[in-house]
């Protein structure tokens, strides 16, 4: 209980609510449509966008949210429009990203900025403005599934059949892309960019080892993923590891627990 007496892990604590509500939503509609990959090609490519920002002096956040949302459409607009296969397309970004940052890092004057904690996430580094970023966007993808669900749920599992019913796919599609590189970008600060997808697919992968209901795996996504998160940052402070990979190695092993007591007691 001494560390909530300390501002840093409350920012922590918050951001981190705040993360798995935005990563259960997202995540779970990434799984539906088997969108991992470019989930990892949107992240890894938001670090070209970090790069960008400590080489101009300006807020990296500012510029890995430019960057992540052009890789987003980017990947979707080669790959619809272009002819170009769609993990073609997400490595083509994924290099370009992660290439062009390093570059940038290198070409920044002064001290190098401290890569680590951007890679692999620090409680540390998390701001008021990060909070309000990541609150603001939960807010608004609870209040987004919860006013149009049904329409994101054909197009995540039927899209033939969603047109048919006059749903406006393709609007759906960009928004959800949208909702993933702002989703990546806001929970930088906390799980890193190594590190990231898993916590957009392990808590998802947990839930679906319950049920097989959109609705539920929305709600368990989000319910185990703010338990491995407040279980792995309280293990960083105790360890003196950086967080990310501390609330990953968590969320595995909850994963793996849940998988095996499933399998030992069945019903």
């Amino acid at each position: 209980m001494e560390l909530l007496r300390y501002p840093f892990f409350q920012n922590a604590l918050v951001g981190s609510l705040f993360v798995c509500i935005a990563c259960g939503i997202v995540g779970a509609y990434i799984v539906s449509r088997r969108l991992v990959f470019i989930a990892g090609g949107v992240t890894h490519a938001s670090f070209g966008g970090l790069g960008l920002g400590f080489f101009l002096g300006i807020n990296p956040i500012l510029s890995a949210l430019a960057f992540s949302i052009a890789s987003a459409l980017g990947v979707e607009w080669l790959s619809q429009r272009q002819g170009v296969r769609e993990d073609s397309a997400i490595a083509a970004f994924w290099a370009l990203g992660m290439a062009f940052g390093v570059i940038c890092v290198y070409l920044t004057p002064g001290y190098a900025p401290n890569i680590s904690a951007w890679l692999f996430g620090s409680i540390l580094t998390i701001t008021i403005a990060d909070l309000w970023l990541a609150g603001i966007l939960a807010f608004l993808l609870v209040i987004g599934f919860l006013l149009f669900f049904r329409p994101v749920l054909y197009a995540a599992f039927d899209r033939e059949f969603a047109q048919t019913q006059g749903v406006r796919v393709v609007l759906i599609e960009r928004l959800m892309m949208l909702a993933i590189a702002v989703t990546v970008v806001a929970s930088i600060r906390l799980m890193g960019i190594m590190l990231l997808m898993s916590l957009l697919t392990i808590p998802q992968m947990t839930a679906n080892i319950f049920t097989s209901s959109f609705r539920k795996m929305l709600v368990l996504s989000v319910l185990f993923g703010i338990a491995g998160c407040f279980s792995g940052l309280l293990a960083s402070y105790w360890l003196n590891v950086p967080s990310g990979a501390a609330i990953i190695f968590i969320q595995a092993l909850l994963f793996l627990t849940c998988k095996a007591a499933k399998q030992i007691l069945p019903y």
